[in-house]
């Protein structure tokens, strides 16, 4: 069954140097629903930019199955949720949950 995303190919735009990829999970890029906590891990090779997308909604038991994630190019994320623009550059390691009602994350303390 092919993936019905939320925002059309054609609705992306650039909105950030590029940067490599993401895994980000249906919750966002299906679902709608916004970015709720991020992670940035050591990339994979390249062209990973270490970066994750959860909605925060997600069970152990969803994450754990891999249909319902998929890399994609941290601007496509972007343009799902402009919020985590900021945040982009911090640096691998760390992790970010967002403040209820607001389009702001907080730095949780590794």
């Amino acid at each position: 069954m092919k993936k019905q995303f939320k925002l059309k190919e054609e609705d992306i735009r650039q909105l950030i140097t590029p940067m490599g990829g993401c895994v980000a999970t249906d919750k966002i890029t299906v679902h709608g629903e916004p970015v709720d906590y991020m992670v940035r891990e050591e990339p994979l090779n390249d062209i990973d930019s270490g970066w994750q997308f959860f909605s925060g909604t997600e069970t152990q038991e969803y994450l754990d199955d891999a249909k319902n994630s998929m890399v994609f190019d941290v601007n496509t994320i972007a343009n799902y949720d402009p919020s985590i623009i900021p945040y982009l550059k911090l640096p691998v390691g760390s992790q970010l949950e967002r403040v209820r009602g607001t389009n702001h994350f907080n730095i949780i303390p590794g």
